[in-house]
């Protein structure tokens, strides 16, 4: 057992985010020009690492990807967090979008109580406010809606039947994260429970990155559409409010519709592995 009553070190949970780079706030910044080990998840923008982590900071990506085998185990994040602060040093856990919604902050919580080590949490642009901010969509716009549910529905048994009929009926904005796979699934449970006419979906791509993508219809008209299947990381908003894109959208989409700004947690780690094979060669 460490005896860690002496030890100095200390974690910062910082949020980077939705993509833009320029979104993320100036105490995670300061974090990042003093740590000495940084803990990135994979939808943190490569220029934030580039341009504000102090050079002599010990990068570790420790990304996840929902459903793919590649994803780093929320155990070793743990672990990785507990050995550096316990060994004295600041270590910034560096997240995408905020650090609170949608993350798995409670577990990473629960280890640095558990060990008596020193924290702080630096809040950041979720990706529902970046995402509708840059596709011109006001959330909570007067006459339009009164409320905003951040929602998630990865896999079918997430939401209740019963729920699905309050959603169908509710005149608030809902807003799903990781959820682009099961857009037409959230289509057709919204549409089975009888959702309003004038409810509106939008479906936005990689956003406030240069690959952002906002696609726009009635919700009724979803499945006539045919539209390809989205990129990762896509937001899908739904209600009246959706349709003011049309009307305030002030970014155009990219001409680019098949990259990927934040690169799969698989060629990450084989571009590392390369990288250390490179570095053995030549010593």
């Amino acid at each position: 057992m460490i005896d860690n009553t002496n030890i100095k070190g200390k974690v910062i949970l910082a949020a980077a985010g939705p993509g833009d780079p320029e979104l993320i706030t100036l105490k995670a910044v300061r974090y990042l020009q003093n740590a000495e080990v940084v803990l990135t998840d994979r939808l943190v923008s490569n220029e934030i690492l580039k341009q504000y982590v102090n050079p002599a900071a010990e990068i570790i990506y420790v990304g996840k990807q929902c459903r793919r085998g590649n994803s780093t185990l929320q155990e070793t994040i743990n672990e990785l967090m507990r050995e550096n602060a316990l060994q004295g040093k600041l270590v910034v856990r560096l997240k995408g979008g905020d650090v609170s919604v949608f993350s798995n902050i409670l577990d990473e919580l629960q280890i640095l109580k558990e060990n008596n080590i020193p924290y702080e949490i630096i809040p950041g642009v979720t990706s529902a406010l970046g995402a509708a901010a840059y596709a011109g969509i006001p959330l909570t716009a007067r006459g339009y809606a009164t409320a905003v549910r951040f929602l998630t529905y990865y896999k079918s048994d997430i939401v209740s039947d019963d729920y699905w009929k309050d959603l169908a009926v509710t005149k608030d904005t809902l807003v799903f994260y990781m959820s682009a796979e099961t857009v037409e699934g959230i289509v057709s449970k919204l549409i089975h429970n009888g959702v309003g006419a004038d409810t509106f979906i939008a479906v936005i791509e990689q956003a406030t990155t240069p690959l952002q993508q906002v696609h726009v219809a009635n919700i009724y008209d979803f499945e006539k559409l045919n539209w390809r299947t989205f990129l990762s990381p896509s937001l899908v908003i739904v209600g009246r409010v959706a349709a003011l894109h049309k009307q305030f959208g002030w970014i155009a989409n990219s001409s680019d519709t098949t990259s990927y700004y934040f690169k799969p947690v698989a060629t990450i780690q084989n571009n590392l592995n390369l990288k250390k094979q490179a570095n053995v060669s030549r010593a």
